[in-house]
């Protein structure tokens, strides 16, 4: 017995130093919270205390359970953060090895859900599945996020079977919006696919690779737009096999279908339609009869506000139809790439849709007389004026559209003003090339360019290879495309511009280019080092003036002097 004893006090205090690193925050007699708690159960018997500290983790991670059977809830700290509503108390250490396993890295460093959470749910669908293999709770919190996901975005390689994408999107229930990326060929069983899986899908986009080829027929597209009654918007590229089709539905709101060649039938059946977007591939001998389909636009689609048809069959009597629709709401027109639209047809727009606040119709053949009468039509709406690759429009022609439309905020005049010899396709700013047109016409060479607008915000004038002199004065003007002006004199070039941010000058001689630089680094000089002049008496000369005479408060000099400049880009790439 007189040895028992001390060997009994080391054990006790070896276990007693085992316990504090340890950690826990229950009470080691009763299991209870020690936060308040006042313990009243008599002293645990030596074998209690040796017991291992694995064992004591998983009673006190079966303790909650023992918590509500007595009465006695557990106290979770309050935290700033939540992911759901489910949830939204905070984690503590001893619930977090509750709820992932012990040993595990998530466990040890005592991660809380809702950290977890908002890291988790900006991997991608592949970083997701590999998440889901590091521990349960990880699992348990990826299987939350794939159920709470609205939007996905998904790229399908050419090696991925349609099972593979059906057992992703079975994961999210809730999605409203899917854009894909198909780098394979994209059939009608990918179609029931989606169908299937999302059945409260709103929002549906299929962009195609140049290795992939959309199968998908009229028929099939028009039985899947008919069965998806929430569908609002719909976007698909390579839709050359569709064929003839006819789309009905009473919810779509948005129609963007590119790569159409050589349709029977177009239809759209759609009375909530405000956006449409057709874009045809430019291979010859299209079949397509745009005047009859754009006549049945205004029958069936009255609600329209925004056309967008980009065809090189686009003609004066495909115009003549489109203002025979009578669509009052429409407020935003793009003709594109129609060479046989002229200055009547620009006629017979301006007396159908006189509030238009866009209109595009570069690639066509409209003149400075057909700019003329934009002007005088739209002066007080016209905000958005396209006339790219228009080469019967000259700078004055340019000049006066500037001039007369008050409200105008984005114009492009790519590759009018150009030289005669320069007929070769240039990519405009969004990198899509356009038709090759010739240019002939002599006038165009040797060309000046002046503007003083308060409210153009971007000006492009990409190509413009017969544009000599250019003379900006526009206060809000932010982004200025001149690639490839390179007939563009250094010295003729004065840009006044205070809020210029982008400068593109791809193409461009060296000389041009560090003019353009020397001008936009040197805009704000006058504001950083202003001081109030005055003159004499006798009026003979400025003097400045002190600042005891100056009316101006000393705090205002000051705001003035502080004005920090605005950093510009002039871009070579």
């Amino acid at each position: 017995m007189q040895h028992f004893h001390p060997r009994s006090s080391n054990a006790v205090s070896s276990q007693s130093k085992f316990g504090k690193k340890r950690g826990s925050y229950n009470c080691g007699r009763c299991g209870l919270p020690k936060k308040g708690h006042i313990c009243t159960v008599s002293t645990p018997t030596t074998s209690t205390s040796a017991t291992p500290s694995r064992s004591s983790l998983s009673v006190a991670a079966s303790a909650p359970s023992s918590f509500s059977a007595a009465g006695c809830p557990p106290l979770h700290p309050r935290r700033a953060l939540s992911f759901d509503d489910e949830e939204s108390h905070g984690l503590d250490p001893l619930e977090s090895s509750a709820m992932w396993p012990q040993g595990d890295d998530l466990d040890s460093s005592g991660l809380p859900g809702n950290v977890l959470w908002d890291v988790l749910k900006r991997l991608p669908p592949s970083g997701l599945l590999t998440a889901a293999k590091v521990s349960r709770g990880w699992r348990d919190m990826t299987k939350r996020l794939w159920k709470a996901a609205e939007e996905v975005r998904l790229r399908v390689p050419a090696s991925v079977q349609v099972g593979f994408v059906a057992s992703m999107l079975q994961k999210c229930p809730g999605i409203v919006s899917l854009s894909l990326v198909m780098e394979s060929d994209l059939d009608s069983t990918m179609l029931a696919c989606i169908a299937f899986s999302c059945p409260n899908l709103i929002f549906l986009e299929i962009l195609v690779s140049d290795s992939a080829v959309n199968r998908i027929t009229g028929t099939e597209l028009g039985r899947f737009v008919a069965d998806k009654k929430s569908l609002k918007s719909l976007k698909m590229e390579g839709c050359s096999s569709l064929g003839g089709f006819v789309l009905c539905s009473s919810s779509l709101s948005t129609i963007w279908l590119s790569d159409l060649y050589s349709h029977s039938k177009m239809v759209f059946n759609c009375p909530h339609l405000r956006e449409i977007s057709l874009k045809f591939s430019h291979r010859e001998n299209d079949s397509t009869d745009l005047a009859t389909m754009v006549e049945g636009l205004g029958r069936s689609c009255p609600r329209l506000q925004n056309i967008r048809i980009y065809s090189m069959q686009l003609s004066h009597t495909a115009v003549l139809a489109l203002t025979a629709a009578q669509l009052r709401g429409l407020r935003m027109l793009s003709l594109v790439s129609g060479s046989d639209v002229t200055d009547a047809s620009v006629a017979a727009i301006a007396s159908s849709y006189p509030n238009l606040e866009l209109l595009d119709l570069s690639g066509s053949s409209v003149s400075d007389s057909g700019i003329s009468m934009i002007c005088n039509v739209f002066s007080e709406t016209l905000t958005r004026l396209l006339l790219a690759l228009c080469p019967n429009v000259t700078s004055s022609g340019i000049q006066f559209a500037t001039a007369q439309l008050p409200h105008l905020e984005i114009m492009d005049c790519g590759m009018t003003i150009c030289e005669p010899d320069s007929g070769n396709p240039i990519a405009d700013e969004n990198n899509h090339k356009l038709q090759k047109m010739p240019i002939t016409n002599l006038h165009l060479t040797n060309q000046k360019l002046i503007i003083k607008h308060s409210c153009l915000k971007k000006l492009s004038l990409w190509g413009c290879s017969g544009l000599d002199a250019l003379y900006l004065n526009c206060t809000r003007l932010k982004d200025l495309n001149l690639n490839s002006c390179r007939n563009l004199h250094p010295e003729r070039l004065l840009l006044q511009c205070p809020s210029l941010e982008n400068v593109h000058a791809s193409g461009c001689q060296d000389m041009l280019v560090g003019a353009i630089q020397s001008q936009v680094c040197n805009a704000f000089t006058d504001l950083e080092n202003y001081s109030p002049c005055k003159r004499l008496p006798d009026g003979s000369k400025r003097v400045r003036v002190p600042h005891l005479v100056n009316t101006e408060s000393p705090d205002e000099e000051t705001k003035r002097s502080r004005k920090k400049r605005r950093l510009c880009n002039v871009l070579l790439d």
